[in-house]
């Protein structure tokens, strides 16, 4: 049953909604044969890299002895800082310990010998070797942190972005760049997923090199934003759509800028549009949108892996979560969708039918997707363009959901998520310089 939960988390990122951590860590007593003497040489700080193929992926791993062993993980690249670990084992050098991101497994399984951990780490299916060596001292932060950033402040704590500025003499049109769903940063990489493709980083470059100037920042609780994280149960749809406003009523004002124009991408494109409605932005463009609201995108990736009876018992709660309503009373193999700290910000997202909303919009507008997003898919752009005739309409032949040209198969479609050396697929910057020049 596990494998249906994590491919409904591959596909939409439905699983991963938010970015605040749960209240529950899921800490374990240790088991097995693991004495007091394997818990002091556990205990301390590890630092190693994943080796994601092309680009190692750095890590810290913190354990500390109380009453048992604790645990938590940081990765520096992807804006993740002392993130709780949870299920962890010893057995004589055996140790294996899990992430539980938002529902999302991600598990650790290795040997201790000497000072040295080596094992494998497991997500979504893929799996690769792991090395951490114990030792003081932090793993090196990367060029993350590095380029202009601008904040804001939301009421809700202050928000930074960074902004890419094209050469020559301004004022420049300034697009805000919205990332999708789940822990996401301002570059388009996620926790969620090993590796990094950097496919919104790239974007925003490659505008700037057309004369286009942009801000793109993390979701909250990911990167420079990581102390504005909204906890699960707290998090409302409209809290992402009140950030967009903030930023472009600040770009607004800003005489660098000409005019202020929305980029939102997957969920970002919801968010961008209703953003779009209270503020005077001069364009949007949709990339990787969904048409429908999001209990329909769900059930319909629900149904399709799901057995009879848990698939009725899918469509009872999102009928009552459309309607306002908390339900208790969950199937343990549906819990990390339907969790109940999830399911305010479930019901908050479900209010809006994205393709009613796009209507509304009174401003020039792009849609675009990939022939090849085997998450969100064409017929969805479809459902837009319908409802918004007068959009310029664009489809990418070969680009999958991150930007990227993909193969048709779907192992080698999601390798290039891990890809931060593929370029953006071909037509996507022509395609969006050509709809904000005319």
């Amino acid at each position: 049953m596990k494998a249906w939960i994590i491919k409904i988390g591959l596909l939409f990122g439905l699983v991963i909604l938010v970015t605040g951590c749960s209240d529950d860590t899921g800490q374990k007593e240790q088991k097995g044969d693991g004495d007091e003497v394997t818990m002091d040489t556990l205990a301390g700080t590890w630092n190693g890299s994943i080796q994601i193929p092309n680009q190692p992926l750095p890590i810290m791993i913190s354990f500390e002895k109380g009453k048992g062993i604790t645990g938590a993980i940081s990765i520096p690249v992807q804006g993740v800082k002392d993130y709780p670990l949870s299920a962890i084992t010893i057995d004589k050098s055996n140790i294996s310990f899990e992430m539980d991101i938002q529902g999302q497994l991600i598990t650790f399984d290795g040997k201790i010998e000497k000072k040295v951990i080596e094992g494998t780490f497991t997500q979504n299916g893929q799996s690769f070797p792991f090395e951490l060596s114990k030792g003081k001292g932090e793993v090196a932060d990367t060029e993350e942190e590095e380029g202009q950033f601008l904040s804001i402040d939301t009421g809700k704590g202050k928000l930074y972005g960074e902004v890419e500025i094209p050469d020559g003499e301004g004022p420049y049109p300034v697009m805000i760049i919205i990332p999708g769903s789940g822990p996401t940063d301002r570059n388009g990489n996620s926790v969620a997923l090993p590796g990094k493709n950097n496919s919104l980083k790239l974007l925003a470059e490659q505008l700037a090199e057309n004369g286009i100037a942009s801000v793109r920042y993390d979701k909250r609780g990911v990167g420079k934003n990581q102390s504005t994280a909204i906890s699960e149960k707290d998090l409302r749809f409209d809290r992402f759509v009140k950030d967009a406003v903030a930023w472009a009523e600040m770009l607004a004002k800003d005489k660098r800028f000409s005019n202020v124009g929305i980029i939102g991408h997957s969920q970002g494109s919801l968010v961008g549009i209703l953003a779009a409605h209270e503020t005077d932005v001069d364009a949007f463009v949709s990339i990787a949108g969904a048409g429908r609201s999001i209990d329909q995108v769900l059930y319909d990736q629900l149904r399709k892996e799901l057995p009879d009876d848990l698939t009725k018992e899918s469509k009872d709660i999102l009928d009552k979560l459309k309607q306002g309503k908390h339900v208790e009373d969950i199937s343990q193999e549906l819990q990390s969708v339907f969790r109940p700290s999830v399911q305010p910000f479930l019901s908050s997202w479900m209010q809006y039918n994205p393709a009613e909303e796009i209507q509304k919009l009174d401003v020039p507008v792009l849609i675009v997707n990939g022939k090849r997003d085997i998450q969100v898919p064409v017929s969805e752009a479809k459902i837009l363009h319908q409802a918004k005739k007068d959009a310029e309409f664009l489809l990418i032949p070969k680009m999958n959901h991150v930007l990227k040209e993909a193969p048709e198969d779907r192992k080698g479609n999601l390798q290039t998520y891990s890809n931060p050396d593929l370029p953006l697929a071909q037509g996507l910057i022509d395609g969006i310089v050509s709809f904000l020049e005319n």
